[in-house]
Parts: structure tokens; C-alpha cells; sequence
């Protein structure tokens, strides 16, 4: 794993808002500018570096006096737009020390659900590290509700890394890394070193609540590992405030939670719908469908579809399940929902009979279905 690091030539750094405004106590400069530091080195070594950053509903709230993180949406709202202000500021004055532009960039979930606007934020990220920009990402707090929040900027920055088809997503938390157990509640607990991301172990490991200033905990970690690991992206989980960790790190030193991706590149496509936190319908398959598209890798025909749930419209991403409700596949689909239930039960030679014109024969094609 340190050699993958150390060879990246494109990474995710996220930091989480406990380290940005040191425990809540507002904005730490001092922080921000040791990151910026080395992001510079990494820079100078030739690799390209996004840095998804927490912070701004931490800074709004200790700009406007809240001592709790609100619960009402829109006072959280409020908190997200007075502290995106400082957040940016600071970032911005910390990178121009090193003679690095930076730009910000607010996203939603909406942005990478759609097809049309995910390309267009991998084309102006892309376009931003092509000029030797560092990109600043955070969620768009602002303006997000409950139904598209990512949940935490863990989450975000796997999705970055998938966007970007980054080599590796490093996590700078306030904690060594991932233990066998809480270290808190059990002295025994063994420091997890080296891991295959995805492991269903390191879930139970991982337990739940964050901190009372940030939404995101360890689990949320090994989540965001085994969803950047869905398209080849290797995963550090180490301890922001380690002496010069982010250049160490890509020196090939050990430090913190190394979780390992085993799978290869996924095509730019697939990794977009593997992305998906929603989708737009679901298709029940027969027992021989899920056979071709399953266990042949074969596209799901009209004819192998029992049930159809949702509304959606062609191009968008809808589930593929089994008569027992468990996902196996998803795709785009090459139809709207309304038309799907027409032809469903149907050969494929009867779809311009039924529809009134000649579409594909397949309802997924096999190149747009990813299998789960």
C-alpha cells in the first residue's frame, strides 16, 4: 500500500471539520496552513490533489453564536453560508503563500445524479488540475436537503475520488485510524495497520457517532473506502494533525489505516452509476433474466422483467433485483418508465408494434449495466 501512495498521481485529501476549526473553537490557521504546505510539496512532485474540506457549518456556528449544531434545516443553512465566507478566505490566503491558485467548488448530490451535470463537474475538475489548480470542495450546504445530502463529506470524497478516477483518497481525521474496537471503551483494541477495503469486519469495527461538532464517525470512513475502492482508489485513514503527514504519506511512510482497493478502474460510465446514492426506479427480474444479466453478463431484455416500481425517464439509473428484492445489477435505461411497463413481458420484435416506433432491443444494454 505505501508504494501505491507514494506512486499516486492524483489524490483526494478530505479533512473533517473537528481538525478545520480545531474542536469547534473556530477556524485553525495554523492547521490549514500545514496542509497547504504540503499540499505545495505535492504539488512540486508532480501530482494532482483535490482537497474536499469540512468546516463551514462548524465555522458559521461558532460565528453566530450556536453552541449545539442546529437540527432546524434552514438555521444549519444559514451556519453553511456565514461559514463558507471564512472558510474560503483562509484557504485561499494559505495556498497563495505557495504560489497555488485555488478555486471553490459547492456540490449536491443533484449534481452527480444527474448525467448531463456530473459530466460537467468532471470536465471543470479536470480542466482545474490540467491548469494546476487545487480544488477546494465542499458540500453545498446552503442550499441541500435532508432527501440530497450526501450525510458527510466522507461520502463526498469518495464520490470525488470515483469522479476524478483518483488513485487514492486520504482521510485526515482526529483519529490514528481504524482500531479492531472503541480504544475508549476497550484498552485491548488492536490498531488496524493494513485491510482489504470493503471488508464486512471493518464495519463492525468502525461503530457509529462522529464528533458534536462533525456528522461523520469511523464507519462513515470504511464506507467511503469501500465505495472509492468501487473504482480502484486506495484509502488512508490517519490523523490530521501528524507532523507533516500528507508528504510523509506519499514518501511510502506507514501512517494511520491503510485500506486497499482491489478492484481495477472501472470505466468512467460505470463509476457514475456505481456513484449513485439514488436511483430512479427498480425493475424486478424473472429467474432467467437474472441468470443472462447475472451470470452471463448478458443486457436485460424486455421479456425478463416481472415488475417495474418508480418513475423514470430514459437515461436515468434504475436497480435491477431478483424476486427476492436483493439488487444484482444497475443501469441506464434505455426506456422511460411508463413505456418499460408496456413492453415488459414482451418480445423485443413487438416493441415498435407497442410503442409506435423502433427502439433498442434491450431494456439495459449489457455496456450500461454495472453488476452488484
Amino acid at each position: 500500500m505505501n508504494s501505491l501512495i507514494q506512486h499516486a498521481k492524483r489524490l483526494v485529501i478530505k479533512v473533517g471539520s473537528t481538525l478545520v476549526t480545531n474542536d469547534g473553537n473556530g477556524l485553525d490557521k495554523v492547521a490549514i496552513s500545514k496542509w497547504a504546505a504540503q499540499i505545495a510539496h505535492l504539488r512540486q512532485q508532480g501530482k494532482e490533489v483535490v482537497l474536499v474540506s469540512s468546516g463551514a457549518i462548524a465555522e458559521g456556528m461558532q460565528r453566530l453564536g450556536f453552541e449545539k449544531r442546529p437540527t432546524v434545516l434552514d438555521e444549519l443553512q444559514a451556519c453553511a453560508a456565514v461559514g463558507q465566507m471564512g472558510l474560503v478566505q483562509i484557504y485561499e490566503t494559505s495556498f497563495r503563500t505557495h504560489q497555488l491558485e485555488t478555486a471553490q467548488v459547492l456540490l449536491t448530490h443533484a449534481d452527480l445524479a444527474d448525467r448531463e451535470r456530473y459530466l460537467n463537474a468532471r470536465s471543470t475538475l479536470l480542466t482545474l488540475l490540467r491548469l494546476g489548480v487545487v480544488p477546494i470542495i465542499n458540500e453545498n450546504d446552503t442550499v441541500v436537503t435532508d432527501e440530497i445530502k450526501f450525510g458527510d463529506n466522507d461520502t463526498l470524497g469518495a464520490l470525488v475520488a470515483n469522479l476524478i478516477e483518483a488513485d487514492a483518497l486520504v482521510i485526515l481525521t482526529d483519529q490514528k485510524g481504524l482500531y479492531s474496537a472503541d480504544p475508549r471503551k476497550h484498552p485491548e483494541a488492536k490498531f488496524i495497520h493494513h485491510a482489504r477495503a470493503g471488508e464486512p469486519e471493518l464495519e463492525a469495527m468502525a461503530g457509529g457517532a462522529g464528533s458534536a461538532i462533525g456528522r461523520g464517525g469511523m464507519l462513515t470512513k470504511v464506507l467511503a473506502a469501500k465505495r472509492a475502492a468501487s473504482s480502484g482508489a486506495h484509502t488512508v485513514i490517519a490523523w490530521g494533525r501528524e507532523d507533516n503527514v500528507l508528504t510523509r504519506l506519499a514518501a511510502g511512510e506507514s501512517i494511520g489505516t491503510h485500506l486497499e482497493a482491489e478492484n481495477v478502474h472501472l470505466a468512467a460510465r460505470k463509476q457514475w452509476m456505481a456513484d449513485h446514492l439514488r436511483i430512479a426506479g427498480k425493475v424486478t427480474l424473472d429467474a432467467g433474466a437474472v441468470q443472462k444479466v447475472h451470470d452471463e453478463g448478458k443486457s436485460l431484455l424486455p421479456i425478463g422483467v416481472a415488475a417495474i416500481e418508480g418513475e423514470f425517464g430514459r437515461g436515468e439509473v434504475i436497480a435491477c433485483v431478483d424476486a427476492e428484492g436483493r439488487e444484482i445489477a444497475r443501469g441506464l435505461s434505455n426506456y422511460s418508465s411508463a413505456e418499460a411497463r408496456l413492453i415488459a413481458r414482451r418480445q423485443s420484435a413487438e416493441i415498435a408494434d407497442i410503442l409506435g416506433y423502433a427502439g433498442e432491443p434491450e431494456l439495459i444494454h449489457r455496456d450500461n449495466l454495472l453488476l452488484r
